[in-house]
């Protein structure tokens, strides 16, 4: 049962140091329109409009929007799934 609690204490500092790592670590995913930075645990820092906005396509901005975050957000999650592989998962739970 001690085993069992230790296990779980180290894993939830190992949890706790990842987390703060992927905070500090910042992703960006650009094209010609906008680019967003997020961090590593999927907060969006920053978005950048990249073009005059009165000569700008409200349709095409708002494509190109949406498809830089959602590739922003795939970076960010196989950046944290490195972090997690190089941990070595999850003991226990399959991870």
């Amino acid at each position: 049962m001690i085993d069992k609690m230790k296990q779980l204490w180290e894993m939830k500092k190992k949890m706790d140091d990842l987390k703060k790592e992927l905070d500090g670590l910042e992703l960006a995913s650009e094209d010609k329109l906008v680019k967003v930075t997020i961090t590593g645990s999927q907060e969006i820092k920053r978005v950048e409009i990249k073009t005059e906005l009165a000569g700008a396509d409200k349709a095409k901005l708002e494509a190109s929007l949406t498809d830089t975050v959602n590739r922003a957000v795939r970076e960010s999650q196989k950046a944290a799934a490195q972090k997690m592989g190089a941990m070595g998962g999850l003991p226990g739970l399959g991870m």
